[in-house]
This record gives C-alpha cells, structure tokens and sequence, in this order.
C-alpha cells in the first residue's frame, strides 16, 4: 500500500502529468483538497473509488482515512493544488506516515507561478533585469515565517518575487516592496489561475491595491512583482544562443 501525494497544477485538468492521470485513475482511495482542487481532477477516479473532500477535515481525520485504506489494501491518492512542494502542508501528513510505517510517493505538478507566467505569455528570468525568482508568503492568519525571511529582504535582490497567500495584505505588501522597487514597479495578481474563472490583473505597486479590490478578490490569487514584469523588449539576448559565446554542445566560435 502506498499513499501518493499528487501534484494537481493550478486548476486546469489538462496540466495534469500523465503519471498524475495515471495514479489517480488506479487509486482506489483519492482524498483531495476540494477548496483549491476541482472536481474535474479527480473525475478520472476508478469507478466506485472512495472519493473525499479534505477541504473540512482536519489533519488527523484525514491520516485516519489514510490508516483505514492501509487496513483493506489500498493506494490512496493524496491530491493537493499546484505542487505538494510549495506551501502543500504534505510535511507534517509525512510525518504520520513515516510514525505509522506507510510507504509514500511524491508526484510533482505545475507551481502556481509558471502557469500564471504561461497564462501572461513572458518569462519570469529576462537577461540583466532578474535572473531568480523567490516564492515566499506573507504570514498574516498562517503559520509565521521564519527570521530573516521577509519580503524586504528578498526585495533588495531585485529578484522577481512570487507572493502566495498575501491578497488581502497588498498594503503592507507596497509598503515593505515600494523602497526597493519603487512605487512604479510592475505587478501582477493572478486570481485562480487555471479555472475558468481566471483573471489577471496589472498594475504598479502603487495602485494594484485598487485593482484588486474593485475585482472583490480576497482570496486564490497570486502576487507576482519585478521588473521582469514590465514587457520591454530593452534587454540583451540570452547568451545561450550567441554564436560568440562557445558551450559544451556547441563547442566552436561562429563568425
């Protein structure tokens, strides 16, 4: 019996890896998030497969279905949103499992972040603007973060930040981000990215608070900001293609 904890993407049931599909169709037991999963993920489910919403259920409610499952025999599908990687809360489930002698497997899925970038149709690293990307959070009602880690100082990287649970704080979001980047720098929120109710919304730091909440958006939204952002095609190309520049599949100088 193993439990697989299933990268669901975004939204989208066609950003669904092919072994995503294939576990969750031979899974006798598919526990998922329903808040940020929809139910269309999970439809391919085997016929009379245990379904269930984790969505009410608290941690040890959900460990117990895992146990009961072990007991008959039964791989579950554990289906979290986007990857279980970023912010899935998969550690602390891991814990039981390993306490309780449960094998498990980990099945990547498509991050939040790259599917908005697919969704804005631009590349979040552009060549001398931001070559890194941080994915951080704000705490608010969630679990505090760590010394060290606060958005201002990942704001004097330059880097283009990736803020996930922080739209109901695009307040204190301007003010720690406005004296790195300045009030002009561009931001994107990307509400439920990958369900057909998405939207992205562009702004400034200075006034993409506005924007947000003229769309009544409080919650399911990503909170991109950088340079990168802009869309200016002022910037060098990549030297990956350069024929100056030699690498080790082209190995030679072109003139």
């Amino acid at each position: 019996m193993t439990v697989y904890f299933v990268g669901a993407g975004p939204g989208d049931p066609e950003l669904l890896t092919l072994k995503a599909q294939r576990v969750i169709a031979a899974c006798p037991v598919c526990l998922y998030a329903g808040s940020l999963v929809p139910a269309e993920v999970v439809a391919g489910a085997p016929t009379g497969a245990r379904v269930m919403d984790t969505a009410p259920m608290t941690l040890e409610e959900t460990h117990a279905e895992i146990v009961a499952a072990q007991a008959r025999g039964e791989d579950v599908a554990r289906v979290h949103s986007g990857d279980p990687s970023l912010y899935g809360a998969i550690a602390e489930q891991i814990r039981l499992l390993r306490r309780d002698g449960i094998a498990y497997e980990v099945v990547p899925g498509v991050p939040a972040y790259a599917a908005a970038a697919a969704a804005l149709g631009q590349e979040l690293t552009v060549p001398e603007v931001a070559q890194s990307i941080v994915l951080t959070r704000v705490s608010m009602k969630s679990t505090s973060m760590p010394p060290g880690e606060t958005l201002e100082n990942f704001a004097r990287t330059g880097a283009t930040l990736a803020i996930h649970l922080g739209v109901r704080n695009l307040r204190e979001i301007e003010r720690q981000l406005a004296p790195h980047y300045g009030t002009e720098c561009p931001v994107v929120v990307a509400y439920r990215v990958g369900w057909p109710d998405q939207k992205l919304i562009r702004g400034v730091l200075s006034d993409i608070r506005a924007k947000v909440r003229a769309e009544k958006i409080t919650r399911t939204a990503l909170i991109l900001v950088g340079p990168a952002l802009g869309g200016s095609d002022a910037f060098p190309d990549s030297a990956l293609y350069d024929p100056a520049v030699p690498h080790v599949l082209r190995p030679r100088v072109r003139r």
